[in-house]
């Protein structure tokens, strides 16, 4: 080294770049068991030694896999936080509920109320505060029911793109869960509601326009499903449409989502073709301590997967929510 370049002993040493096609080393993959018996994957990273930051509990969406979050599950972790992520009963590495292994059902979605009711008691009592609980799409909805129905406590909840009310006509919801009901009935509940694509499993075109505009992060999830087929999952289940509108007319209740008294984030985007971001705009104005996100035609549905510009947005948002709201414990 030449003798006038004298290194900065103060210089950090940038992190490393998080492979979003990898488990990290430090990560650790494995089971939670049900009271019922029923196995629910879930990975979990240890957080900062000595003074952690908290915890965050994090669950994915329908046909969703904690894979796909990885590079945020990683980055929570790095900032100093436990993190832990599982997969909903019924889809994902955590077995399925309906006739074949493609098609996503659930007998009812108090089920999944119940399954996060118990994770969190367990989760929680092991884990350093304050608690967090973050979902996305359909698992913002459960965590939503969960909360309307009094069984979590968390400190804090983020909630990316929630499925507080699905995307299609414009419809009285009442009238949807009636359509919804009659055709449970004049088949089999278990059937696909919609069309996935002409080859069971195949992804159909286009899809990537209805999630992120990032390529490359889209490549991420079809690359993961190559290599773990378990996690391939298509449409949704009449079954599973009827009970979503059952629950969603729960938590649309007059005064139920006016007695959550917890610390809730809601990141949306107006662009979203799958939810409603009119139910999460509605949501947060409804809800004591609600706060909203909000974003435009630079999003898709998976915000915490777009591109660099938006990510940094919501994800700073998140930062700087649970910063104010959910401080670390002294």
């Amino acid at each position: 080294m030449p003798e006038d370049i004298i290194p900065d002993a103060t210089e950090k040493t940038a992190p490393a770049a998080i492979d979003r096609r990898a488990i990290p080393a430090h990560a650790s993959e494995g089971v939670w068991t049900a009271a019922d018996g029923h196995a629910l994957r879930r990975i979990d990273w240890p957080g900062a030694q000595g003074s952690p930051r908290g915890s965050i509990l994090f669950l994915p969406g329908r046909g969703d896999f904690y894979e796909k979050y990885l590079e945020t599950l990683e980055e929570w972790h790095r900032a100093g936080w436990r993190v832990t992520a599982a997969d909903w009963r019924g889809q994902a590495g955590s077995g399925r509920l309906g006739d074949d292994a493609i098609t996503g059902h659930v007998g009812d979605f108090s089920d999944w109320v119940d399954d996060l009711a118990n994770l969190w008691r367990d989760w929680s009592a092991q884990t350093p505060g304050p608690h967090v609980l973050a979902a996305h799409s359909m698992g913002g909805h459960i965590v939503m029911r969960a909360l309307v129905d009094g069984a979590v406590s968390p400190d804090a909840v983020v909630l990316s793109a929630p499925m507080l009310g699905m995307s299609g006509p414009p419809l009285p919801l009442p009238l949807l869960h009636g359509v919804a009901k009659v055709m449970t009935k004049v088949g089999e509940p278990t059937r696909p509601a919609w069309k996935w694509s002409e080859k069971p499993g195949e992804i159909p075109a286009r899809r990537r326009d209805l999630l992120t505009h990032d390529g490359e992060r889209y490549a991420d999830e079809l690359w993961w499903r190559e290599k773990r087929p378990e996690l391939v999952m298509g449409p949704g289940s009449w079954g599973w449409v009827e009970r979503a509108y059952a629950s969603t007319r729960a938590i649309e209740a007059s005064g139920a989502m006016e007695g959550i008294d917890v610390p809730v984030l809601i990141v949306s985007t107006a662009n979203d073709k799958l939810v409603s971001h009119a139910a999460a705009k509605r949501a947060a104005e409804r809800l004591p301590r609600g706060e909203l996100v909000e974003f435009g035609p630079e999003a898709h549905h998976e915000i915490f997967r777009e591109v660099p510009a938006v990510r940094n947005r919501a994800l700073g948002a998140v930062t700087e929510f649970l910063d104010r709201v959910a401080p670390a414990s002294s």
